[in-house]
Formats: structure tokens, sequence, C-alpha cells
């Protein structure tokens, strides 16, 4: 029998060799002004949220229904998994850098607010109109075939839940030119006060919706105020990690908030649905440590093959965001034509169950890889590439990076 490990090992050398490469093309195709730390804090944003989603939304089995659970329900402990994996301020933080650094820019050129506004949605939609269009296919298809009512509407809610931040995160863009000077202040203080309204005095629950479009805006204007260079000295990023976080844990162990940061199927009380005090003062935190991360990921991306992940995670954001849920509805589905599976159907109440459910995550990536590859077209308006091989690869820099002119005028550039 001839041994194959010599060639196995060459060819693993080769292939590696052929990633460091493209990775080195992207590196170079990089200007030199790009604040790489940027796109490093935008991509681990979008993981963090899709690693939480997997981690914590179950679809158990129950007959010929399928219903959501979590496993933060029956183990409360592992409320901590949500600190880590809550990441949405910090994408925020950066939509609202990115917003107001490239408005201003486009005032510089002269470019309209419309113009503008137009090109910094077309990109963020393009996805949904495929998103829409499966799951309507979907729903019909399963209802059709007699498929339990509850089951479909659990599936499409799931499906469709990211969104509702892309409706926020969109209406926060298209108010950028009046948020460019906004102290974060303001809109903090209207969530403290709606706070006090319905849980201090008594208020009516609609109340807490104000605080959609208050809470998140602001870690948006905290955004606005790193573009204004209000944010450049360490000291900002410490106060906000170490107020936030006392903050929070006051409102958790005095004031009664619940202390996961996601919402618990069966909960009395949600905090980011709608978001509460604590979910915004815990979001401040958040973004003190991203802005006292921001030197360290910069060394860091100078390394190409980092470099070059974090790039393509940036290009194809919206599609891992809008796709990553379907990718584990599809992976559930698939799995019940051999069972319940532990990890996957079934009741998350130990920590068997957590086991089983880390050993799915790749799988769980390997179908969203799939729904990346169908449907990245979408996000990045149906071009194919008609460069050679070689070339290839520094269009990945090239298609999502903002342009140098998006830097406005009296922006040090890092």
């Amino acid at each position: 029998m001839r041994d194959t490990t010599p060639r196995s090992t060459s060819g693993i050398r080769q292939r590696w060799a052929a990633v460091r490469e493209g990775a080195a093309r992207v590196d170079e195709a990089t200007p030199a002004g790009r604040d790489r730390a940027v796109d490093a804090l935008r991509a681990f944003a979008i993981l963090g949220v899709v690693l939480g989603h997997w981690l914590v939304t179950a679809l158990v089995a129950d007959g010929r229904s399928l219903h959501t659970a979590s496993p933060l329900q029956h183990l409360p402990w592992l409320a901590p998994i949500s600190w880590a994996f809550q990441t949405l301020a910090v994408f925020f933080l950066v939509g609202g850098h990115v917003a107001t650094r490239s408005y201003a820019s486009a005032q510089a050129r002269g470019t309209t607010y419309g113009e503008w506004l137009t090109a910094r949605l077309s990109r963020l939609f393009r996805p949904v109109a495929a998103v829409l269009t499966l799951w309507t296919v979907i729903a019909a298809g399963l209802l059709l075939t007699g498929a339990e009512f509850g089951t479909v509407h659990t599936l499409v809610k799931l499906a469709l839940s990211p969104l509702w931040f892309l409706v926020v995160f969109a209406a926060l863009t298209a108010a950028t030119p009046l948020l460019t000077r906004l102290s974060p202040l303001w809109p903090l203080a209207v969530v403290l006060h709606v706070d006090l309204l319905r849980f201090g005095l008594g208020g009516p629950s609609w109340l807490g919706w104000v605080n959609v479009a208050a809470g998140w805006l602001v870690p948006y204007t905290l955004g606005a105020a790193w573009t204004r260079g209000e944010l450049d000295r360490r000291r900002s990023g410490w106060i906000l990690l170490t107020g936030g976080a006392a903050v929070t844990a006051a409102l958790v162990v005095r004031a009664g908030y619940p202390a996961s940061m996601v919402g618990v199927p069966g909960a009395p009380l949600s905090n980011l649905n709608p978001p509460t005090l604590a979910a915004v003062t815990f979001g401040l935190a958040q973004c003190g440590l991203a802005l006292l991360l921001r030197d360290r990921l910069r060394r860091a991306m100078r390394r190409p093959t980092a470099w070059a992940a974090i790039a393509r995670v940036n290009l194809s954001a919206m599609t891992i965001f809008l796709w990553h849920q379907t990718a584990l509805m599809a992976t559930t589905a698939t799995g019940l034509l051999a069972g319940r599976l532990p990890g996957l159907h079934t009741v998350p109440d130990g920590l068997g169950w957590v086991a089983a459910r880390l050993a799915w995550l790749p799988v769980f990536t390997l179908a969203l890889a799939v729904c990346w590859s169908a449907f990245r077209s979408c996000e990045q308006g149906g071009r194919r590439s008609r460069t050679p091989r070689k070339a290839s690869s520094s269009r990945v820099v090239r298609a999502h990076r903002p342009s140098d002119r998006e830097t406005p005028v009296g922006v040090t550039r890092v």
C-alpha cells in the first residue's frame, strides 16, 4: 500500500500557501489609512449575535409541533452567556460612527441627502427580499401540507426576527443629519424616565416601546461622538466600561431587572424587548470595552490572514445576520428525520443539552455557509467577478470598504 501521508501533507501546505497568498493580496489592496478596528468591531458584533442565538435558542419537538425554548429558562445561572453574545450595542456604536463620518464626507463632496441615504440603505435592504420571498413560500407550503399554524408561526417569527434590527438601524441612519451633534445623555435620559414611569409609577407597558428608538440611539450617538473625536482618550472607554457595568449590576441586584440581557421565554420582563435601562447601561459598558480594544484590534488586523477574514465577514455581514436563524431551523428540520436529537429537539434543561448544542455549532455553521453561498449575491448587488482569479481577492476590500472620500473634513484618520 502506498503511503499517501506526504502527498496529503503537501496538499495541506499548498492550500495554506494559497490562503496566505490571497490574504496578502487583500491586505495590499487595503488603503493604508483605513481604520481596521472599525471593521473588526462590526464583524465581532455580528458574529456575537449569531453565536448567541445559536446557543440560547431551542426548537423543542413535541409531537407534530415545534415550540421555542431557551436554556436560560431552566438554567438561569447561564445568564453570563447573554452578557458575552448580546453585542448589538457595539454594532450601533460602529454604525453611528461610520454613518456620521460618511454623511460629513458626502456633504463635502456636494452629494445630496437623498443620494447619500439611498446608497447607505440599498446595501442594507438588498438581502431582505430574498429572505421574505423564501419564507413566504415555506410558510405557504407548510400550511398547505397540514402543518400546525402554531409551528409555522414559530418558525416564521424566528426566521424574520432579525428584521426588527434593520428597521431600527435604517431609521437611525435616515436621522443621521439630526444626530451628528446629539449628546448620548439625551436618549439615555429618555430611557431612564420611561423605565421610571413603567416600573416606578405603574405607567402603561406600551411606554416601553419608546425605548426601541431611544435605547439604540444611545450607542448610535456615541458613535457620532467617536467621529467628533470626543472618545479618543482611553479615559472615555474606562468611564463607559466601569460606569455602565456598575449601574447595570445595581439595577439587576437592587432594582429587580433580569440578569439575562436577552429575552427568556415565559419571563415576566425582558431586557431587550423592548430595551430597558439595564440593557442600555450594559450596552454602554460594552461600548467602553470596544473603545478600549481599538489599539489592540488595529495591531491584530495588521496580520494579513486575520484582516482577510474580517474583510470577508464585513462583505457579507447582512447575509450572515439575516440567514443564521434559517440555518438553525434548516438543521433542526433535517434532523427530525432521524428522530428527536439531543441538543436540537430536546428540552434545554441540563448540561447535557448544553454540551450537545455546542457539538451542533459546526453543523449550523455549515448550513449558514450554504445559505451564504446561495444568497450572498443579493447583498453584493448580483455582481459576478469577471476578473482573473489572482485579482479577485482584492475585490473583497474594494467592494465593502467605505471610500477614502467618506472621511470628513477635519476628522483625523487613524
